[in-house]
């Protein structure tokens, strides 16, 4: 199955809570947290770092980090995602640089970022060797990567795909929103990194804090549109699992100096 990246530079995808995408909102709080923890546990603070966003969409953790003190350059295909990202930040009175690129091209020098991450893009590239190669290209040596993606397995399948996409009963997301085939174990993520100079400290799950029927309970009301999507992911309470990566998952990494 293709996946229809089209769904990025539709008007309003990012910031409205009854379109798909305010679902992200959820995520972001609980991936932002994680980043923040484990940057503190290595010593690292945000305030007045070069960070690089890859796939910055339409800004959602891009002012997480701007709001945590970080100077931060966000990039994307998307040029409405990008118009989308600079209106919201000026209302939200953030500084953020958005430029026009992709991941397997990054548009900067060796060396420019303190941090880089990339969110909700690996699953979505052409080549994620090279997107990991040229996050690692433009970081400092000592900086950190972080990441999140989704894994391939069979319970993703069915959730991500078939109940996420297919199932009517279910479904909230676009039929072609993610293809099952492009998802990323963590040992083929993990190879990459080693390979571009990335030392991989950990890999976290992210999953919903709620019982699996609540979150079967949320897909249906939100598929009869008796919730908006910003409501059904807030309800979802996704949490960070030191144990379940078998489904969505994120990590960091550092460049070896």
């Amino acid at each position: 199955m293709a996946v229809d990246n089209e769904l990025y530079n539709e008007p309003g995808t990012w910031w409205d809570d009854d379109r798909p995408m305010a679902t992200l909102l959820a995520l972001t709080v609980a991936r932002f947290g994680y980043f923040q923890q484990a940057l503190k546990k290595h010593g690292v603070s945000l305030e007045g770092k070069r960070v690089l966003d890859i796939g910055c969409g339409g800004g959602l953790l891009a002012e997480e980090f701007a709001k945590a003190g970080a100077h931060v350059t966000g990039i994307d295909p998307s040029l409405e995602s990008l118009e989308a990202a600079r209106i919201h930040a000026k209302q939200s009175g953030l500084d953020i640089e958005y430029r026009h690129g992709i991941a397997e091209e990054v548009p900067f020098a060796d060396d420019e970022f303190d941090l880089v991450y990339c969110c909700d893009v690996l699953e979505h590239v052409s080549d994620v060797d090279k997107s990991v190669s040229e996050a690692a290209r433009v970081l400092k040596p000592g900086g950190y990567y972080l990441f999140d993606t989704i894994n391939r397995t069979a319970k993703s399948k069915i959730i991500m795909i078939k109940l996420f996409q297919e199932w009517s009963a279910f479904r909230w997301a676009p039929r072609d929103l993610h293809d099952w085939d492009k998802f990323v174990t963590p040992e083929e993520l993990e190879r990459s990194l080693t390979r571009h100079g990335l030392r991989n400290e950990e890999f976290v799950g992210f999953v919903p804090g709620r019982h699996p029927l609540k979150v079967l309970s949320l897909l249906r009301q939100r598929a009869k549109g008796r919730l908006s999507y910003g409501e059904m992911g807030r309800q979802m309470q996704i949490t960070v699992s030191r144990t379940d990566i078998s489904g969505g998952y994120g990590g960091h990494a550092q460049k070896i100096k």
